[in-house]
């Protein structure tokens, strides 16, 4: 999913509370320092549960214009540190494993990969 990189990217992305369960805002904190100038970022989400695929969702976030990201412009070696707080419906999670794969590219087809993070969440009770 993700290619084999030998380059090491500074990205942090934490959610707070630890705890998901009946909480309506999530606070978000990411830090990233990009390799390439953000003009256009496109974000690929790829969801499996148990080893059956259960998301697959693409948004552009960044697209040269009107854009309301704070990673939207970003430079090359720039610094992009920013807080945000995610609210809306929340999804039911059940007990498992789930294999996320998170890829941001810089073009709309897909083929010039900027960022690739491949994580493991664990549910150990059914979580909303």
């Amino acid at each position: 999913f993700c290619p084999v990189d030998s380059i090491v990217q500074t990205f942090v992305f934490n959610i707070t509370p630890c705890t998901l369960v009946n909480k309506p805002i999530w606070n978000v904190v990411l830090t990233w320092i990009p390799r390439s100038d953000i003009t256009f970022l496109k974000v690929v989400f790829k969801v499996w549960y148990d080893g059956a695929k259960a998301l697959d969702w693409k948004e552009v976030l960044c697209s040269g214009t009107d854009d309301e990201y704070v990673v939207c412009g970003a430079l090359k070696g720039e610094t992009v540190a920013t807080t945000f707080d995610v609210k809306g419906a929340r999804t039911m999670f059940p007990k498992g494993k789930y294999t996320i794969i998170m890829q941001g590219f810089s073009d709309d087809s897909e083929k010039n990969m900027l960022i690739c993070l491949n994580f493991t969440m664990t549910v150990k009770k059914e979580a909303l």
